[in-house]
C-alpha cells in the first residue's frame, strides 16, 4: 500500500495549497526527534527585559506592513514581536494567536517589561499582541497609526480589549 502525506507551507498572511506525496508503506508514524520539531515555547535565554525593550524601541517609527516581519519593509505586530525575540535568539511562532500560546499566564495587575500583551481586535481571540515596556505601557505595530509605538495599555481601547499576558522571560 501507499500512505499520503500531506504537506503544506504557511506564511502570516498567505497560504499554499497542500501537496500530496507518496511515501512507501510501512513507514513509521513517530514522532520526530525533539532537535527538529518546532519550538512551541521559546527557549528562556539569559535575555534580560531591558534588553528586549531596548531592541524593540529602536524600531519606533517602522512602517506597519500586514505580514510584515523585518524593519527593511514593516512589521505587522506578531512579526514584530518574532523579530524582536528572534534578536535574542529567542525563537517565536508568527501568528498572536500562536504566540499566545508561549510562556505563563500573567493577570493585568502582574504584568512586567518583557511579558507579551494581547488583545481581541479584528478577530475573536489573540488577534494582536505587543511587548509590554511596564505594566502601564506597551510597544507594539498598530495598523492604526501606521508606525511601531507606544502605548497605554490602560487606555479605554486597549483595556477593553485586553485578554491576558504571557511571561516568557
Amino acid at each position: 500500500g501507499t500512505v499520503l502525506i500531506a504537506v503544506s507551507a504557511a506564511a502570516c498572511a498567505t497560504h499554499t495549497a497542500a501537496a500530496v506525496v507518496p511515501r512507501p508503506s510501512p513507514f513509521p508514524t513517530v514522532a520526530p526527534p525533539a532537535s527538529i520539531r518546532p519550538a512551541l515555547t521559546p527557549v528562556i535565554a539569559r535575555v534580560s527585559a531591558d534588553a528586549l525593550l531596548q531592541t524593540a524601541l529602536t524600531l519606533q517609527g517602522v512602517p506597519y506592513l500586514w505580514g510584515g516581519d523585518n524593519p527593511s519593509s514593516g512589521f505587522d505586530c506578531s512579526g514584530f514581536v518574532r523579530y524582536v525575540l528572534a534578536q535574542h535568539q529567542m525563537p517565536a511562532p508568527r501568528t498572536a494567536l500562536e504566540q499566545y500560546r508561549l510562556g505563563t499566564r500573567v493577570d493585568l495587575n502582574q504584568v512586567r517589561a518583557g511579558d507579551l500583551v494581547f488583545f481581541s481586535t479584528v478577530a475573536p481571540g489573540a488577534s494582536h499582541v505587543g511587548l509590554a515596556i511596564s505594566s502601564e505601557e506597551f510597544v507594539h505595530a498598530p495598523a492604526a497609526s501606521g508606525v511601531v509605538r507606544t502605548e497605554r495599555v490602560r487606555s479605554s481601547y486597549w483595556q477593553s480589549r485586553f485578554i491576558g499576558a504571557r511571561r516568557i522571560l
